[in-house]
This record gives structure tokens, sequence and C-alpha cells, in this order.
């Protein structure tokens, strides 16, 4: 057992903690653990106390304290736990600094882009909560301005506003990831005008059954509403799966199964034209990435089965 009285020259010091003779030098100028006393020749010397201020120093220091928060602690004008938590904090903000990043930098592996694209996409990841709502808003409302907010279709602007107040403290890298997604998709041009097509399109024919179209309404548009969700995935999806041509018999046959046989051949070729308005890939991914980012259950993709679906109308129209 150490001596209490002992006193430890900076070389002694070094060899005990196994810290430089230059570190535990800086560390005792700048005040942090200083010196019991000196020799007659000048040397510095320590007690044996100094060994364990030492560890206690190179482990907050590995925690990326600062010597001057270091200084407060051992003088205990804070406690070794509310450095911690402070700590804590600072590091999860680092941790979400740098999700950002890795997912900006992912996305551009990924993808390609140039300089400037990957500094707007890092821009639009670093957003606030407020700032981040405000991006889904403005998007929402040039989506669906103008359109009757009593049509039936016009309660989709709301659930497309259903960003999370804030992602979760323990965001996954798969939240990260959607964010930035949704972000450089609805600030793309050509999706946003897509998604007000399809919001203009559909203000004009989602109607309740039998209620009368508006004048010059496609015949289609009436004939889209009975076109059954459900048969469409039981039957399309498995075409899609066995890879069944949409122009081959069997595709034929699949068809028979999820509409009428008995529409005409301008019928078909209208409600393809129809339903094709309301089948895009990427709207359907705008509802994927809200769900990461709200935590919803993932749903199945639909929209290959509906592009099944409108291939084989339009090939059954075709005399």
């Amino acid at each position: 057992m150490s001596d209490p009285t002992e006193l430890l020259t900076i070389g002694q010091l070094a060899r005990r903690t196994g810290l430089s003779v230059r570190t535990i030098r800086f560390w005792s100028d700048s005040g942090v653990v200083a010196p019991t006393s000196r020799s007659a020749g000048g040397y510095r010397l320590y007690d044996a106390g100094a060994v364990a201020r030492l560890d206690l120093v190179r482990t907050l220091r590995e925690l990326g304290l600062d010597l001057d928060t270091v200084r407060r602690v051992l003088a205990r004008q804070v406690t070794v736990r509310d450095v911690a938590e402070a700590h804590v904090r600072a590091l999860d903000a680092e941790i979400r600094t740098l999700q950002v990043r890795r997912a900006v930098v992912r996305r551009v592996a990924r993808h390609g882009g140039t300089t400037e694209e990957m500094r707007l996409m890092h821009e639009l990841a670093r957003m606030s909560a407020r700032e981040r709502r405000r991006v889904i808003e403005d998007f929402v409302h040039a989506t669906f301005d103008g359109v009757d907010p009593d049509a039936p279709g016009a309660h989709i602007a709301q659930a497309m506003r259903t960003l999370p107040a804030e992602l979760p403290a323990d965001r996954t890298p798969e939240q990260v990831d959607a964010w930035v997604e949704l972000a450089e998709l609805v600030n793309d041009e050509a999706f946003r005008a897509r998604a007000r097509a399809m919001a203009v399109a559909g203000a004009r024919v989602d109607r309740e059954p039998g209620e009368p179209g508006e004048p010059g309404e496609p015949e289609g548009s009436r004939a889209a509403a009975a076109v059954d969700p459900e048969r469409v995935a039981e039957h399309a999806r498995g075409a899609v799966r066995d890879g069944v041509d949409p122009g081959s018999p069997e595709g034929r046959r699949v068809l028979a199964r999820i509409v009428d046989p008995g529409l005409t051949a301008a019928e078909r070729a209208r409600l393809a034209d129809t339903l094709a308005t309301f089948t895009d890939r990427r709207v359907e991914r705008y509802w994927q990435l809200l769900g990461v980012l709200n935590g919803w259950p993932p749903v199945p993709s639909q929209v290959p089965a509906f592009e099944w679906l409108i291939a084989a109308l339009r090939a059954s129209a075709t005399p």
C-alpha cells in the first residue's frame, strides 16, 4: 500500500498512471492537478492522492469534457453526476447530428448527386421540428390549393400532414433516412406536380357510388370505384409474383377475377386511364416514408399490382 505521505516526482507519477510526463505537466500547469510541493531543486512533487485524481481526469477527458469542467468537478463545484447528465445530453445531440450526416452521405453514395444537392439535403435533414412541419404543410397546401375541402377526397390532405412533431429521442437510422428522403421528395417539382394532378382528379371523381358525375367527367372514373382493392391484392399481386403476362390468355383469366368481364373495350380503356391517374410509385413512397417516421406497421406495396391491372385492362381493350 502506498504511503500517503510519500511524495512522487513527475516521472514517478507518470510511471504509476501510464500518462506521459508532458500530459501531467500540461494538466498541472492548467491547475487541474497541482503539485503538492516542490523539491529543493524546484522540481514538482505530488502526493499519492494525485494518482487517483489523474485517473479521474483521464476518464473525464476521454469522455470529452473540457479542462474547465474537469477543474470544477475536482473542486467539487459540480458533481460527477451533474457533469455526466449534461454530457449525456451533449452526446445525444452529437449522435443525432452524426445520424443526419450519415443519412445524407449514404443517400448521395447510393444515388449520386452534386455538391449543391448534398448541401441542400443536409440543410433539409438538420431542420427543426417546426421547420420540418412547415415543409410538409407547404407541400400539402400546394397540392390541394383550390380543391373543395368538402370533396370526399380532400380528407387525404389531413392524412398527408401526419408528420410526428419530433422524431423520437431514440430515433432509428431508418427514421433519419426516411426524413432525408421525404424532404428531398416533397421538394421535387415533378413529384409535386404529380401529387397535385392526383388531388385535383380525386376531388372530381371520388364520389359516393351512384352519385351523378360532373359534365365531362370520364365514364371510367365511376367504374374505377367498383374495383375491389382486395381482389387486386389477391389476384393481381399473385400475377406479378408469378410473372404472368398481362396480355396473355392467363392474364385475361386473372383480369376476369378482378373486374366485370362484361365491360366493353372502351370501358376497359377508360378504367385503365383512371386507375393510372391514381397509381404512382413515388406517391406511394410518400406514405411509406410517413409510416416509417410515425412508427406505423409496414404495409405491402400496392402499386405493382395496380400497374399489372392497368396493363391487363389496356391489353384486353386492344383489338
